[in-house]
């Protein structure tokens, strides 16, 4: 099966209220139901300060380090300071609660991506993985190199392990290179671009540049132990493509705030709980 775009655009920004610089919506919030297993995704430009103490219940989220230092503390003791091309994963799961933070002066540049979890799997542990840009494995292509931080691609299995199975795979190609790029076909899919110039598919390929988001066509009801195929022209040097999949969970959700439920009723009990100190002590 070969994929092609099936709906694309560009990330508008918003200037922020200081210790915050910048937002952009990657995936905006109130198109989910198109990205599923996906909620969401913020690009963040911030300094220390933006995103102290507070809480999640109910998704998993996946952070990507763009430029800058990022601070992660979390009240279960977990503490550290990811770098440009590092990843952490998070799974909120019943009551998560932590900061991300700007290190000293640094002004930190992120990309978040929360991913769904379903119903049954929302009372699951709290858990934190880190990923290290030095231990993503990094597979040579002609003109490029593709980084493997989860799924199997290309023959690698990155180190991410989410709930929810998922590939994020980092591509980076030189000015006419191509790639094609595999996916299982039943994978919900949407590329953003990093750097540089991309054509994307092969029948109406769609060119995106800095900033460009697209979401791909897919088999719903497709097989995932067989792959489907996109393939990548670059357009310019240094393009740079981050591609991210999975397969859609189909359950209605509630998103408010830090929370992700399946009813209001449950938002209402999830903020109840906080307020009742049921997440546990500051994480600061």
């Amino acid at each position: 099966m070969k994929r092609s775009v099936k709906d694309h655009w560009y990330v508008e920004y918003s200037e922020q209220r200081f210790p915050s610089i910048q937002k952009g919506w990657v995936l905006p919030a109130d198109r989910w139901r198109e990205f599923d297993p996906f909620i969401l995704m913020a690009e963040d430009w911030f300094k220390r300060g933006t995103f102290s103490d507070h809480p999640h219940r109910g998704f998993q989220t996946i952070t990507y380090v763009i430029d800058g230092r990022l601070e992660h503390v979390d009240n279960g003791g977990g503490q550290d300071i990811l770098h440009p091309g590092d990843v952490q994963y998070m799974n909120a799961g019943w009551a998560a609660r932590h900061a991300e933070e700007g290190v000293e002066d640094d002004i930190a540049h992120t990309l978040q991506l929360w991913l769904n979890l379903p119903s049954h799997l929302r009372k699951t542990e709290t858990k934190y993985q880190n990923v290290y840009l030095e231990d993503v494995p990094e597979v040579a292509i002609d003109g490029g190199s593709v980084k493997v931080y989860s799924g199997d691609i290309a023959g690698e299995k990155g180190p991410l392990e989410s709930l929810v199975p998922i590939t994020l795979s980092e591509i980076s190609l030189t000015e006419g290179a191509s790639y094609t790029h595999q996916l299982p076909e039943n994978h919900n899919a949407f590329l953003y671009v990093l750097s540089g110039e991309v054509s994307v598919g092969e029948n109406d390929p769609v060119n995106l540049k800095k900033h460009g988001v697209a979401t791909l066509t897919y088999e719903e009801n497709g097989d995932e132990t067989k792959k489907s195929e996109i393939k990548l022209d670059a357009k310019s040097r240094r393009t740079k493509v981050l591609v991210y999949s999975g397969v859609p969970i189909k359950e209605e959700i509630v998103q408010h705030g830090p929370f992700v439920m399946g009813t209001m009723e449950e938002i209402k009990q999830t903020i109840q709980d906080f307020q009742l100190g049921k997440f546990g002590p500051s994480s600061q």
